[in-house]
């Protein structure tokens, strides 16, 4: 019988999550979880979500093991995007565009994708760098934003520690590259336009794994 343990925090909501995909969920992964989950039973593993500094990250090793005890592991949108661009060709399955953003090449950091959450109700207290990529293009794509403040609001958000990422952040660090007016503009149009890339990838890694067939 097939069993499916998916690792999800901040990128998605469990609510949102079971709604696509009926399934065990468990809490981002750390170092040996996904072993644990092998030895639970697994015959499904969806990562998304994982710790990266906090603690020690999930191991390839052990990505690896599962893999040879025949479980399907995909990844997708934050750890389990990093891992599967670095593991494909051993068989863990990627989806999603920032996992093809670091399979690419476009994406080198795992600072890309990690941000500080609340560990009681999963609230995302930062911004990812990969989502803030996002936007820019999209404010920039829609006027909001010339292309000279894109690259100078994006080398700002570079330059911000990743637990201290968030829109007015940003757009201080710009300091005048960026005038005031374009700053109220900004904040005022990502209020309610900005991207979440990873919450779409972690959609779409869930679809994939409710139209497989079991084994």
């Amino acid at each position: 019988m097939q069993k499916i343990i998916v690792f999800l925090g901040p990128s998605l909501d469990i609510e949102s999550a079971t709604d696509i995909l009926p399934a065990e969920y468990r809490p981002p992964a750390k170092r040996g979880d996904l072993l644990r989950a092998v030895d639970d039973g697994a015959t499904v593993i969806g990562l998304i979500d994982g710790v990266f500094h906090q603690e020690s990250a999930v191991a390839h090793r052990e990505i690896l093991a599962a893999i040879r005890r025949g479980v399907r592991v995909v990844g997708s949108s934050s750890m389990g995007a990093l891992r599967a661009a670095e593991m494909d060709t051993l068989g863990m399955v990627g989806i999603g565009d920032v996992y093809r953003m670091y399979k690419s090449g476009v994406l080198e950091s795992d600072d890309e994708v990690a941000l500080v959450f609340d560990p009681v109700s999963g609230y995302s207290l930062s911004e990812p760098l990969v989502n803030i990529r996002y936007t820019l293009r999209k404010a920039r794509d829609s006027g909001v934003i010339s292309g000279v403040e894109h690259d100078a609001l994006l080398a700002a958000a570079r330059s911000v520690f990743y637990p201290q990422r968030t829109y007015a952040r940003i757009t201080a660090a710009a300091g005048e590259t960026v005038g005031d007016i374009t700053k109220e503009r900004f904040l005022a149009w990502a209020g309610t336009n900005a991207c979440d890339r990873k919450r779409q990838d972690a959609i779409e890694a869930l679809e994939y794994i409710a139209s497989l067939d079991p084994e």
